[in-house]
Formats: structure tokens, sequence, C-alpha cells
């Protein structure tokens, strides 16, 4: 019976840590991105509430909570409550297969029992669980520009669709190279590949600029910020949203660039790897945590490239948005799968 509690009670805490740390890094994401928008427009930014505005995001989620509540009238109802919850939903359960430090045979034990850090460790079709979660949060854009019965909400829900969909071809096209590489869609086999021979950006560096680029479309992200766009669409899809119901599309999109950084790191930036420094025969709890705060480092850098190039460049035309993904990235990605293929065909042939 013990055999069996344990690992579910480790599931279970794994959940309530990774829940509890992704929404309070996603409230000072927000303190961050404000504070980078300043030192790139040459202002000061929050500096108010607390020491360095440390109590800001207290303040900011005080205020989703504590504001009215507006429905309007013509709204569909259900599909308008529904539409920020799949938003957080769809962007949450992304993070139960990604590794947050040494998994398998290089994970810790703690009293008899190996700690993975990752909380479904036995998936080995990662990348597809997180691509086909992934792409569900599309129907929380779509429902909520459709369902706020507003010109401005229905076409930001237009142009998500078709973002959305158009991006996510060249953005599975991306990885492709690095899963014939690794020979496995597991996230962790990925990385000790990577540690037994050479990142994903070196070997593949097409793949991840298109990886790149798509990422950003996909989580609606300056300069591809179409849906929501305040000069043209005042708010987009979430014009008619207020209070927390605006505060989960927040949340959500928040989570989402957490998970594309993650999987930027992984698949392409070593995950916890460091030359020469860590490697998947360390063991034990000192070269676990070393090689968490590796890859948390990593991706909190990752973040913050996303934050400045959101302050660094315009936004495309909608005809250059599609113009760029179905012209360029698709055939591009077309072509350097290929030729990936053919490479290493003739290496291993």
């Amino acid at each position: 019976m013990l055999e069996v509690m344990v690992p579910i009670v480790g599931i279970l805490i794994k959940m309530l840590i990774v829940i509890g740390v992704t929404q309070g890094a996603v409230a000072y994401l927000i303190l961050v991105e404000r504070k980078v928008a300043a030192y790139a427009q040459d202002r000061i930014g929050p500096n108010r509430c607390g020491p360095f505005a440390l109590i800001q995001p207290l303040a900011d989620g005080a205020k989703m909570l504590l504001k009215e509540d507006v429905v309007p009238s013509y709204v569909n109802k259900p599909l308008y409550i529904l539409a920020p919850l799949i938003a957080i939903v769809t962007a949450t359960i992304g993070f139960a297969v990604v590794p947050f430090g040494p998994v398998g045979a290089s994970a810790p034990t703690l009293g008899g029992y190996r700690v993975d850090f990752q909380i479904a460790p036995y998936i080995d079709i990662g990348i597809v669980y997180i691509f086909a979660v992934g792409s569900l949060a599309v129907y929380a854009v779509i429902l909520a520009g459709w369902s706020s019965n507003n010109k401005y909400s229905f076409i930001g829900g237009l142009r998500s669709s078709a973002q959305l969909i158009s991006y996510e071809i060249p953005l599975g096209l991306s990885i492709l190279g690095i899963v014939l590489m690794a020979g496995s869609l597991d996230l962790n086999d990925i990385i000790n590949w990577q540690d037994r021979h050479f990142w994903g950006i070196v070997l593949n560096p097409i793949g991840f600029l298109i990886f790149l680029v798509s990422a950003f479309a996909e989580t609606n992200r300056l300069p591809f910020d179409l849906p929501e766009s305040e000069q043209e669409l005042v708010g987009g899809f979430h014009t008619e949203y207020s209070a927390m119901k605006f505060g989960m599309f927040f949340l959500g999109e928040y989570l989402h660039v957490i998970t594309v950084s993650f999987l930027t790191v992984i698949l392409f930036l070593g995950g916890w790897d460091i030359p020469f420094v860590l490697d998947a025969n360390q063991t034990g709890l000192i070269p676990a945590f070393a090689k968490m705060i590796v890859i948390v480092t990593k991706v909190a850098c990752v973040i913050l490239f996303m934050m400045w190039i959101r302050w660094t460049l315009p936004r495309f035309r909608y005809d250059q948005l599609m113009d760029l993904a179905w012209k360029s990235l698709i055939p591009l990605a077309l072509v350097n799968l290929v030729a990936t293929a053919a490479i290493l065909q003739w290496i291993r042939g």
C-alpha cells in the first residue's frame, strides 16, 4: 500500500509546487516586463509599492479581484465564461511533462524513492502532448471573440484563428529535426542526447530560428499581437472582459510564454546541460538542484529576450503576418526538415 501511495503523494506535491510557483512567477513577470518596458522607453517604471516595487504584483492581483466584474447583456454568457477558463487550464496542464531538472536514472533518491523533477515522468511523447494541449488555447481566443458579440472582439478572434493555425505548422515542423536527431519524442531523452552530443541550436540553427519566430506568434506576443492590437481593435478578443476574467487571459498568456521558453531551452539550448560542468552521470541532490537552477536560469533569459523583443520591433501588418508564415517559414521549415533527414541518413547509412 505504501509503495502505491508514496508516488501518488509525490505527484500531488509536485503539482502543488509547480502550480504555486508558476502562478507566482506570472505575477512577478508582469512586474519585470513593466520594468523592461520602462528601461526601453527611458522611464522609471513601478517604484512605489514596497522596496523595488516588489509589492506591486500583489496590488495588481488585488485590483483584479476587487474590480467590478461587468458582464454585458448582449454576450453569449456560457461561452463568454468558458473562454478564460480554457485559456488558463490549457496553459497550466502543459507543465505536466516539462522536466524541471533530472529525470530517470540521473534523478536523486530520497528515503529510497526516486525524485523525478517532472510531474508525469513516464510519458514518452512529451512534445506531442504539449503541442496537443497548447493547440487548444486557440479555442479560448476564438470563443471569447465570438461570444462577446462585439465587432472588435470578433475581428480579434478571426485574426487569432488564422494566426495560430498558420504558425502551428512551422512550429511543429521546426522541432522535427531535433526529434530525428535524438530519435525520441521524450523531452528528457532530447536533453540527454544534447548532453552527449551538441546543443540543438548548434546542430539545427534554422530550426531554432523558425521555432523562435513561430513561438512569438503562438503566444500572441509583439510583433505578432494581431488578435489584441490596441491601436486597431481596442483590446481585440478580450475587449468585453473585465476584473478577474481579463486577468485569467493575462495569466494564460504568461503561462504560455513560460511553457514556450521551457521548450526552447529543452529542445535547442541543452536543457540543464552545461558542457564540461553538468552531465547525466552526475547524481545526487546537489547536482539535481544545480541542474534545476541552470534550466530555470536559461528559461529566465529566454523570457527576458521575449520581453525585450516586444519593446523593440513594431507590429506586423496582417498580410505580412500571413505571408511570413505561408511564404517563408513553412517552405523553409520543409527544406530544413528534408535536409536534416538526408544528412542523418547519409551519416547513419
